[in-house]
């Protein structure tokens, strides 16, 4: 395939921050009293905040409210264990982005959080200005694993299925990626008990990603 576009999702692609967050959202989580397999927690994994919190109450019994949740969620995460989302910025990042750039490769983030977040973010790692669009699931009625957002992100980015490839991780996002129709590339990781095998290939990270489509394009972009 010749490739002419890569949405990526962000969270656990661009930055690292499963990991950060599940490891906190656990930690909260058994302080209101949860005691079951942690593992159970990692479905909320690619979810939007709207249905995350929902899930959230469900695990605790609805002792909860989502207003409440949400209320103890952002003081863990803002106030009491803060962290910059390039801090938590995946190797490599950077360069590859850049690279694809020059290869004339239309790039956009499709990711479930909220708008802001993503604009923070990708500041924050200095990259917001690789990205040619961002698009976040506030904007469709249907989120991941509906393939909405990424059906969007090709028609304003006027290229076809054939020629887009998806980078995502989670099992809900994945399943929107392989729906859209674009091949839909995995970054491989096995600490959440995500699904990853309907994925087109799984690669270890952004550079073996970058790799395959030096390959594909049939060049190679000098440093």
């Amino acid at each position: 395939m010749e490739v002419k576009a890569i949405l990526f999702d962000m969270d656990g692609i661009l930055m690292d921050s499963e990991y950060y967050y599940m490891h906190g959202t656990v930690q909260w989580m058994k302080e209101l009293g949860y005691n079951k397999d942690e593992k159970a927690l990692y479905t909320i994994i690619g979810t939007t905040m709207d249905q995350t919190y929902d899930m959230l109450s469900a695990f605790l019994d609805h002792r909860y409210t989502k207003d409440e949740l949400k209320a103890i969620n952002e003081d863990y995460f803002l106030v009491k264990h803060p962290l910059r989302p390039k801090d938590i910025m995946f190797d490599h990042v950077k360069e590859v982005l850049d690279k694809l750039k020059k290869m004339n490769i239309k790039l956009a983030v499709c990711s479930s959080s909220p708008k802001d977040t993503i604009v923070v973010s990708l500041s924050d790692m200095g990259i917001i200005d690789d990205f040619d669009i961002i698009c976040c699931s506030e904007d469709f009625e249907y989120p991941k694993p509906s393939p909405d957002i990424y059906l969007h992100a090709m028609d304003k980015l006027h290229v076809n299925k054939e020629n887009t490839i998806v980078y995502e991780d989670s099992t809900i996002g994945i399943k929107a990626g392989v729906a859209s129709g674009a091949l839909c590339i995995a970054r491989e990781d096995k600490r959440f008990n995500q699904d990853q095998s309907e994925a087109g290939m799984l690669v270890k990270d952004i550079v073996e990603l970058l790799e395959f489509v030096e390959k594909e394009n049939g060049r190679d972009i000098e440093n």
